[in-house]
């Protein structure tokens, strides 16, 4: 082999292996983490339910099924590891002698999924770019030719936002933290960097990004631009904590953009949906790094509805999970440690699991679950000691999805964990803030108005008590859990929690003190937006029940959208919104698109944002079919 190809080969291994040894990491942590009595207390809140019982060393096929779904997560960067990425190497720009044919040499086809296994493509042309110049070229000659070209992160999307066949464009290895501000408390990474490395990297220098979602495997490019969120009524979502980009567009070539250059375009491209050009450098502001005191409980819906205007302003993170079929609401609150709200917190908590009976071992708290399981031939009994809930629940959900009194047994079982392990845990805000999301699975989230965070108007709850009555009234197999969480107005229009009454005011909405960052955050209104997912989990290995759970899902996402959404002001996630098809699986619901297109024309300024689209992408080619059918 010549040495240059030796090379090649050798970095395209190790990039394999590196990403290979993140999932077998992840896959030890599930099977092998070890709680008892004699460890000292168990687990609370989400680190119970998420959490194998016992020490399990996985048998090989548990360990392939297992290490299979962590390594979706890191899914794009194996195709990049091998072919796509051997490619990219070949097309690298090193040297003088290098050509623009060379970088743009077609790579091999490449067959994508996305992490929750619901949409597939197979891209005729998967580039991976190392270098500013690199990304340059392949967008040019995309431009030139107009050929499609979408940009992907994670494939974390469980609507594949990013896929399309004719072309995509990975910058999983333009991952660098470029600069550290200490000073102003800002970051600039390059679009590629993960959100954890990105809060490992600043913790050192004090400082940690305002809010985080539910995981740490986004890539900071798509973590932004869809407008993901975390939870807190007076936190917006992370979009508004870019203050500057550098976008790759196909007619102007790399453009930046701030507050100072082009602001109008720079809030329209803070929640560009990879439609404005290939974002490749973000600069974030920060806020003092700091540790939360976690307290979860399970309660009832009347009790929320008592007390929801007093914990939403009272608690700086809020959570909640609804369980159908059942009274039981999972609250998770979370306060910066020290603070008067985590002192007053802890103290309720204190009061509420002493009226209940405690549970001194993780295998105690699981227990419903596992007897459940075990007693309808789930799993063996062997296999139930060493499952977290969150696995038993899959496990549990696999034997009838869609038999709506299984599925309410289900759920029961659940709460009545969640009732044994509620507690107290506490670290940092990026180790809290996250948990366990379940097994593959089928989601639709949406955002709307509720009030102001001085004075909440309780719309939330009023639509929680109406989809749960439309569950019930259609008999749907509905899961565990309906989350509901909320954050404060966006100042990016096209964010679906953006409110024409954001403001351009600096406030101190991060951790205390005055702390570089602190005084720097952008905030928006007072206007409060909830966020609520409703969620089908797929059966891993039967595709027939996979094909059925998708049918349904479909229909109950369809009663929510014809009776909720419109009446609610409420619209999709952008990672989570689906163009709707036919039975057939090949053509649109035409008249459904017409009242999703009516709804999401009314809620953004898509006349300007397609300006935009036309002024930075005349050709289109960054567009997809999702995006092409509902924005224009």
């Amino acid at each position: 082999m010549p040495p240059a190809h030796e090379k090649l080969a050798s970095i395209s291994r190790h990039l394999a292996a590196r990403w290979l040894r993140h999932a077998q990491q992840q896959t030890t942590q599930q099977c092998r983490r070890q709680y008892s009595a004699s460890s000292g207390p168990p687990p609370t809140g989400y680190e119970a339910f998420a959490n194998p019982v016992k020490t399990h060393i996985p048998s090989t096929q548990e360990a392939a099924s297992i290490s299979r779904r962590n390594a979706i997560v890191a899914g794009t960067l194996f195709v990049a590891a091998g072919a796509g990425y051997y490619t990219s190497l070949v097309n690298k720009k090193s040297d003088l002698s290098t050509t623009q044919q060379d970088i743009l040499k077609p790579p091999t086809e490449q067959h994508l999924i996305n992490w929750s296994g619901t949409h597939e493509v197979n891209v005729s042309k998967y580039y991976q770019p190392e270098s500013l110049v690199e990304l340059e070229t392949i967008v040019k000659h995309a431009q030139d030719v107009g050929q499609k070209l979408r940009c992907v992160g994670s494939g974390l999307s469980p609507n594949a936002l990013a896929f399309e066949q004719q072309g995509m464009v990975s910058l999983a290895l333009m991952d660098k933290i470029l600069f550290i501000d200490s000073k102003q408390g800002t970051v600039t990474v390059q679009a590629g960097a993960r959100v954890q490395e990105v809060a490992d990297i600043l913790r050192p220098h004090g400082l940690t990004l305002q809010n985080y979602a539910s995981i740490r495997e986004q890539t900071i490019g798509g973590f932004t631009q869809v407008s993901a969120h975390g939870t807190g009524a007076a936190i917006p979502p992370v979009d508004d904590s870019v203050v500057a980009l550098k976008l790759v567009t196909p007619a102007l070539g790399t453009i930046e953009l701030s507050k100072e250059r082009d602001p109008e375009l720079f809030y329209m491209a803070r929640v560009g949906l990879g439609c404005l050009g290939v974002v490749v450098e973000v600069t974030m502001q920060c806020v003092p790094a700091y540790r939360l005191e976690e307290q979860t409980f399970v309660t009832t819906g009347a009790e929320v509805k008592a007390n929801h205007a007093t914990w939403l302003r009272d608690n700086k993170h809020l959570r909640y999970m609804w369980i159908p079929s059942t009274d039981a609401v999972v609250v998770v609150q979370c306060n910066e440690e020290g603070s008067e709200a985590g002192k007053k917190a802890a103290v309720e908590a204190a009061a509420r699991r002493k009226k209940g009976k405690e549970y001194s071992t993780l295998f105690e708290q699981v227990e419903p679950m596992r007897t459940l399981a075990v007693s309808k031939g789930a799993v063996s009994p062997d296999e139930a000691a060493s499952l977290s809930a969150t696995q038993l629940r899959d496990a549990l959900l696999a034997v009838a999805p869609l038999d709506s009194n299984w599925v309410a047994a289900v759920n029961a079982a659940e709460a009545e964990v969640w009732k044994r392990s509620a507690g107290t845990r506490s670290g940092w805000s990026d180790e809290i803030l996250g948990f366990d999301c379940g097994g593959q699975q089928w989601v639709l989230e949406v955002a709307f108005p509720c009030g102001i965070l001085d004075s909440p108007n309780l719309v939330d709850i009023k639509y929680m008590d109406e989809l749960q009555a439309l569950i019930i009234k259609h008999n749907i197999p509905a899961p565990a859990p309906i989350e509901q969480r909320w954050t404060s107005s966006s100042a990016s229009p096209m964010s679906p929690a953006y409110s024409s009454s954001s403001s351009s005011s600096k406030s101190n909405s991060g951790g205390s003190g005055s702390s570089p960052g602190s005084n720097n955050l952008e905030t928006s209104s007072k206007e409060i937006h909830s966020w609520v997912g409703i969620i089908m989990y797929l059966p891993e290995e039967d595709l027939e029940k996979r094909k059925e759970v998708t049918a349904a899902f479909k229909k109950y996402g369809a009663l929510v959208e014809k009776h909720l959404l419109g009446k609610y002001g409420a619209v999709e996630h952008w990672a989570k919104i689906e163009v709707p098809y036919l039975g057939d699986g090949k053509s649109q619901d035409e008249e459904i698109v017409a009242t999703m297109k009516a709804r999401l024309g009314k809620k953004y300024p898509l006349e300007k944002f397609n300006a935009a689209r036309k002024r930075l992408d005349p050709k289109n080619i960054l567009g997809n079919d999702l995006v092409d059918t509902l924005l224009t």
